[in-house]
């Protein structure tokens, strides 16, 4: 087995973190890209013994441009955030805030009556109240 001496090249070796040091500024201080963001509501769910609620927050949505259906024992909430704009003279610096379609699906934990379901729209917040469903659907099999 051969073995042979190294050489160090302290110069080359400098250089070289200096390259991967602006390869890291330019990467940490790159302009951003556009992303394509989607608006999606925030959710909260939970039962109490008598039914499921659910709330989404919708801020700067308005009441007829939601949507709720009920469909296969899932809660589905769908809509549209319009953007508004007032004036294309303005210059915008920063964007963040999300325009556009949504629609969120929504496993119910338990089993809902149909009637009876209300919902209310208060403040940007959509409340939904779903009575659960008294009957259970547990049955007993003989062993024979």
């Amino acid at each position: 087995m051969r073995r042979g001496l190294l050489v160090w090249r302290p110069f080359e070796e400098l250089e070289r973190i200096r390259r991967d040091f602006d390869r890291l500024m330019e990467e940490f201080f790159a302009k951003e890209e556009p992303v394509e963001r989607v608006f999606a509501p925030a959710l909260d769910v939970y039962e109490t013994d008598s039914e499921v609620v659910v709330k989404a927050e919708l801020p700067g949505v308005k009441k007829e441009d939601v949507e709720v259906l009920i469909r296969d024992n899932s809660l589905i909430i769908k809509g549209e955030k319009k953007e508004e704009r007032e004036e294309k003279t303005e210059t915008y610096h920063r964007v963040e805030r999300v325009y556009g379609k949504f629609e969120r699906v929504v496993a119910l934990p338990a089993e809902v009556k149909l009637e009876g379901i209300k919902a209310e729209f208060k403040d940007g917040v959509l409340e939904i109240r779903l009575p659960k469903e008294k009957t259970s659907k547990e049955v007993k099999i003989e062993i024979q």
